[in-house]
């Protein structure tokens, strides 16, 4: 079993990683929306760079760790 302290450690880690989601998720969003009624691409391309933000989420998840794991 593990004590309290690891217990609250983990529960921390996982709000941050939940609120690194929740911003990086709304920020691709909004960025995409914003390309899309500036420049008024097809339909097809909207929802091809909304599926890319899966592929540049992982990116960046993968990348942070990375970096987190040098310190």
């Amino acid at each position: 079993m593990t004590n309290i302290g690891e217990w609250l450690e983990d529960a921390r880690e996982q709000r941050w990683g939940i609120f690194v989601d929740l911003v990086f998720a709304i920020g691709w969003v909004t960025m995409v929306e914003i390309i899309f009624r500036v420049l008024e691409g097809p339909t097809w391309a909207y929802y091809m760079l909304m599926l890319a933000g899966i592929v540049a989420y992982f990116g960046f998840v993968t990348s942070l760790e990375v970096a987190t794991d040098d310190r």
